[in-house]
């Protein structure tokens, strides 16, 4: 077998397991192998057994189980993308499958890998990764925060002192991992000087600024501010059909979701504390846009905004916003 001819390798990722699809010579070789840094060992040998010198994998972009094996590939010099899960269930409907098992899934991948070539993945620096498990960590105890919270006020006197001192220790985790964060981005050359670019745009606080930079805003990894409006699933969804179908246009939110949420008090900041922001929201309250409406769109612009910034390396410009 040509060792540089580059083949398709679908990757259904779960948490515990990897259900591989290998595309050779028109069909599919399937094996399983643990999501762990020894599954990713056997994964390589597993190629070289049969004669495959680069991958184009393909994986779907699920949760946090699919980092770790992306970057271990991109690392060794495979070719990765990592695709939206609507694209590889649409690509399944085309196919006219009526089972679905992880093995299934994964040759879907493989086969929209070899069919479609998507564009390769970008692996964040080192500098990025960390930065990403601070934000990851961070999002996760304020989840656990606002759980306790809200369990404080019905709780039973007998668990109260419990919730009480969980509560202590996670406002002083946060706060530890809060100057881990900003700590990160100050060592960072490149990413001190986006964070800075960022903080000139009036509704960005630091909290939002190294969640967009841990999730990848930059024009290294998104060609467009098109893309990474997509990317966090904020493009606009219509839903028209002939004369008589005129549905409301929503959120696609086909994207990341941890952005989103990100992004949402943010817009809101924006829309009533902001000078742009404000002749933003009055300019399509007075197109009777809905406000709901209006708060998706400024979560939307304030991410080609950001994107605009570092593309251009300039700070944020009030006069270009009518402010």
């Amino acid at each position: 077998m040509n060792t540089n001819a580059i083949i398709s390798l679908g990757i259904d990722v779960s948490k515990a397991k990897l259900d591989c699809a290998l595309a050779l010579a028109g069909k599919f070789k399937n094996k399983v192998f643990a999501n762990t840094a020894e599954g990713f060992a056997s994964l390589s040998k597993w190629l070289e057994s049969k004669g495959v010198g680069q991958v184009h994998a393909c994986l779907e972009a699920t949760n946090v189980y699919w980092e770790a094996v992306a970057y271990y590939l991109a690392d060794a010099g495979h070719t990765v993308s990592v695709i939206n899960p609507a694209l590889a269930k649409a690509h399944a409907q085309s196919l006219g499958l009526r089972s679905k098992t992880d093995a299934v899934d994964a040759r879907v991948l493989a086969d929209f890998c070899r069919e479609k070539q998507p564009p390769a993945w970008v692996p964040p620096s080192m500098a990025e990764r960390r930065l990403r498990a601070l934000v990851q960590r961070h999002q996760a105890l304020v989840v656990m925060q606002t759980q306790e919270s809200n369990r404080i006020d019905t709780a039973r006197e007998e668990v109260r002192s419990s919730l009480d001192q969980h509560l202590a220790w996670l406002k002083e985790e946060l706060a530890r991992i809060e100057a881990a964060i900003a700590q990160s981005l100050d060592d960072d050359p490149d990413l001190r000087g986006k964070r800075e670019l960022l903080a000139s745009i009036p509704g960005l606080g630091e909290r939002t600024i190294a969640v967009l930079l841990a999730y990848g805003l930059s024009t290294d990894r998104f060609t467009s501010a098109r893309a990474f409006v997509a990317f966090a699933g904020l493009s606009p969804r219509l839903h028209e059909s002939g004369s008589s179908v005129k549905g409301r246009t929503t959120l696609s939110k086909i994207g990341h979701a941890g952005l989103r949420r990100a992004l949402y008090m943010p817009a809101m900041v924006a829309l009533y504390r902001t000078t742009w922001g404000r002749r933003f929201r009055d300019r399509l309250a007075a197109a009777g846009k809905p406000p709901k409406l209006i708060i998706g769109a400024m979560m939307r612009k304030l991410t080609q905004v950001a994107f605009g910034v570092l593309r251009s390396g300039r700070p944020f410009d009030p006069v270009i916003h009518g402010a």
